[in-house]
């Protein structure tokens, strides 16, 4: 139970949680805004800029009996410090009275405020910041209104410094508040940025090569204070108060960040509205105030100009002609119904759970359950639909006391807010665990790190209970298992879920919140794809076993796999639901389908966390192209399968009524919100910087087996074999955040961050081959075409590995994990 006291705000008693920041007290218990540049509720207060400043007091009490002593009123004597205080490095304990509005106070506002315009440029018309500057709203409330400083002693520094590629430095407009500077180490643990010379000649500098080497750049733009700080696809792109604000989910990754689109109508764009950035939305349970730089420089695909904008048919000549959507329907129908029951479907993760149901809903109506997710190399979801997280689980909230695993899986690339989040719980205290083949950027804050041999992670899980290791999994106060599929087959990933979850049911850790399995799987909705029906053991049966007609729904099949040529080219009919005119499109497809992106429709997704969140329309359509959930239902009503639904909700309500998993669910319930702390995103911009306020719902999640209280046996866990090499390496493929996806080709900012398509061989392995780093290097592996990439020989592979990140290049790395030939180049 929280221990509460009672102090004095503007004369009001106020019963509040002992130890509480005075700021963040002041604010959410009363009301009170005091006005703030350095301090920032996510991190430690530094007492900088001195803005928070205000009368502060104690209750005297008689040190003989303890008892309040009264003045002449009779009210309690309060002993007034002689000067003012900073309110931020401040903690509520019991008896403290401050005053927050009198004229001293206002007096050293005002006092704060002039010295930071000494030498701020007056370009609040071209800043970036301008209308939601928090320097700005402050000079406004508490600035002196006219100058006593000489215009001649002005600094005049750089205005445009590149501190990386996605982040310029204005350092005329920096107040050294060093909120940036400490994010950077506080919160992400990358110490990039530093303060460089003193006095008023003190700035910001990028002390890192590349310049500001993070995945979380530019959180820093939002925190920061004035406009010093702005992004490179957004610096002179629009004025904040010309947007609007629509509520989504980021489609990249598990985690399901909850951001904001900020648009507004462009003429570059056809009069049609368009996505001009995308900031963080607040979700405390999700991904607090924050977002990784791919989700917010990775927007750029739902403009594409490679963006598939009206449906094709393809005719007796082989060729594909654009079609009206009536004629590519009726084709798409024919083919059907030429194939009869043997039709299946691949769906991948960027499908919203809307799509998927009217997918699910075509095929059965066809008299088929081949429903495959892609990529097929995760499994977990299954198991973690009964032992995952349980409800109420907030990341937020693990510390001392705790414990976290992380095993196959390099967080860093493949879900950084989760890497984030969980080196803040090292930091407050947990035990952090990783478990790897090989290192990894996690490996940096972890108070354990066990390495095992490559393909081994399911042995190295279960050897853990004859160590020291297992007696702070076993006593821990909350257990968080988080598995990947690094180095393992599909197999071997769902016997490393099951393993993983044996050891959670044997030390209590599940049905509970803060404590069960976290599956990282690909994508935004893997987890919606379990909920619907559709598997990667399916998908598999599909590779295998291929139908007479194939339905691809936004998989990129060629780029991710290299033997998919070859299966393809058994299937006799192919239709194509995709963003983009893919290769499929141009190779396979009979008819290809133009959908819109996450950002053109409303839909929802399930995150890696269970929790089912809701994205809204926010830009303007490509072409002609619709909704896959309306294509599919239209080409339904095409078969005779019942009339098409007219609305993304109309379709969850039938998702509601027919999967158990999403009973109670609805877009009104979705769109439900409440406060949260620390209570950011409104007026009082310099708070918590231009995080937005959650207006569009705050999800719900799905609850487990555990949670709805079912008996979970042990899982039947056999140990996958690492494969037979037989004198080549094993070829392990790996995930890179910023790559050559082709939805993450149009961001163009980002682009010099895209490494080169390379390997990472092991030093004993490369002096054997006569390998060197930087060469060119040829991989060849069994059903898939020579993959050519630069080899780096740095110790990041461990001996007879060879690690190779997937999407760097135009030709297809392996899908999963298998055995091959490594030879220098020739030419």
């Amino acid at each position: 139970m929280t221990h509460t006291v009672k102090i004095i705000i503007n004369d009001q008693i106020y019963e509040v949680p002992a130890g509480m920041n005075l700021v963040d007290t002041a604010k959410w218990y009363a009301g009170d805004d005091i006005p703030v540049f350095c301090y920032h509720p996510k991190m430690e207060p530094v007492g900088m800029c001195r803005m928070c400043l205000v009368e502060m007091g104690t209750i005297e009490k008689d040190r003989a009996t303890g008892q309040v002593v009264l003045d002449e009123s009779g009210q309690p004597k309060v002993r007034w410090m002689p000067k003012l205080q900073t309110a931020c490095t401040t903690t509520v304990s019991d008896g403290l009275v401050i005053r927050t509005q009198t004229q001293q106070v206002e007096d050293a506002r005002q006092n704060v405020v002039e010295f930071l315009l000494t030498s701020h440029p007056l370009d609040c018309p071209i800043c970036d910041k301008g209308g939601e500057c928090p320097l700005q709203n402050l000079t406004m409330a508490h600035g002196p209104g006219v100058s006593r400083m000489e215009f001649s002693d002005k600094m005049r520094l750089d205005k445009h410094v590149p501190l990386g590629d996605l982040i310029f430095l204005d350092e005329e407009r920096c107040i050294q508040c060093a909120r940036c500077v400490r994010f950077q180490d506080e919160v992400v643990g990358d110490d990039v940025l530093a303060f460089h010379e003193r006095g008023r000649s003190l700035q910001i500098i990028t002390n890192s090569e590349p310049g500001f080497d993070t995945y979380f750049s530019g959180n820093t733009t939002d925190i920061c204070p004035v406009g010093a700080l702005t992004t490179a696809d957004f610096r002179f792109g629009a004025r904040p108060w010309e947007l609007t604000e629509v509520p989504s989910i980021c489609p990249h990754c598990p985690v399901g960040c909850n951001i904001s689109l900020s648009t507004r109508l462009d003429r570059d764009f056809g009069g049609k509205t368009l996505i001009k950035r995308v900031m963080p939305r607040q979700n405390e349970m999700v991904n607090e105030i924050w977002i990784c730089d791919k989700g917010r420089f990775g927007h750029h695909f739902s403009r594409s100009e490679d963006r598939l904008e009206d449906p094709l048919v393809r005719e007796r000549s082989g060729s594909l002609f654009a079609k009206p959507w009536a004629n590519a329907l009726a084709a798409a129908a024919e083919a059907l119904k030429a194939a009869g029951d043997d039709v299946a479907a691949l769906a991948g993760s960027g499908m919203s759970n809307e799509d998927l149901w009217a997918l699910r809903q075509l095929v059965a109506g066809l008299g088929s359950q081949r429903l495959g997710a892609w990529p097929p190399t995760h499994a977990g979801a299954e198991v973690a639909a009964q032992v995952g997280v349980g409800a109420g689980t907030n990341l937020g909230q693990l510390g001392r006391g705790d414990v976290v695993l992380v095993i196959a899986s390099d967080l860093e690339e493949e879900a950084p807010i989760w890497r984030l989040r969980l080196k803040q719980a090292a930091d407050r205290g947990a035990f952090l665990l990783v478990m790897n083949a090989r290192p990894t950027r996690m490996d940096d804050f972890a108070a354990q790190t066990i390495h095992y041999e490559t393909g081994a992670a399911v042995q190295a899980l279960q050897a853990l209970k004859d160590t020291d290791t297992w007696k702070h999994l076993a006593e821990a106060r909350n257990l968080v298992i988080v598995a990947g599929a690094e180095g393992l087959s599909l197999d071997g990933s769902r016997a490393l879920a099951g393993a993983a979850a044996n050891i959670l049911l044997e030390t209590g850790h599940v049905g509970k919140a803060n404590s069960g399995l976290l599956a990282v799987l690909p994508g935004a909705n893997a987890m919606g794809l379990h909920y619907l029906g559709f598997t990667p053991e399916a998908a598999l049966d599909i590779m295998h076993n291929p139908p007479k007609a194939l339905i691809v729904a936004q998989a990129d099949l060629l780029l991710d796999d290299p033997a998919a040529a070859q299966w393809l080219a058994k299937v006799e009919t192919i239709i194509s639901l995709d963003l983009f005119a893919s290769e499929l499109t141009q190779r396979f497809a009979a008819v290809a389908l133009p959908i819109q992106s996450f950002a053109e429709r409303d839909g929802s997704y399930v995150n890696g966390e269970r929790r089912v969140q809701r994205f809204y329309t926010a830009q303007g359509p490509m072409g002609q192209a619709l909704p896959a959930w309306q294509a599919l239902s239209r080409l339904g009503e095409q078969l005779g399968q019942g009339r098409a639904k007219l609305s993304a909700a109309a379709m969850m309500v039938e998702i509601a009524q027919n999967v158990p998993a999403f009973a109670g669910i609805s877009f009104k319930e979705l769109a439900k919100v409440e406060r949260q702390y620390p209570d950011v995103g409104g007026k009082d911009l310099y708070y918590g910087g231009t995080a937005y306020r959650n207006r569009g719902g705050l999800g719900i999640q799905i609850p487990t087996a555990a949670d709805q209280g079912q008996t979970i046996p042990p899982f039947d866990v056999t140990a996958v074999e690492t494969p037979k090499t037989r004198g080549k390496l094993v070829i392990v493929p790996s995930v890179r955040l910023y790559n050559r996806e082709r939805t993450f080709r149009p961001s163009t900012p980002v682009h010099a961050r895209v490494p080169e398509a390379y390997a990472e061989i092991n030093s004993a392995d490369a002096k054997k081959l006569g390998i060197q780093d930087g060469d060119t290097v040829e991989i060849i592996v069994q059903n898939a075409p020579a993959l050519r990439v630069r080899a780096h020989v740095n110790g990041g592979a461990p001996k007879g590995t060879v690690i190779v990140p997937r999407h760097l290049s135009d030709t297809a790395a392996p899908l999963a994990v298998t055995v091959g030939e490594v030879s220098k180049a020739e030419g």
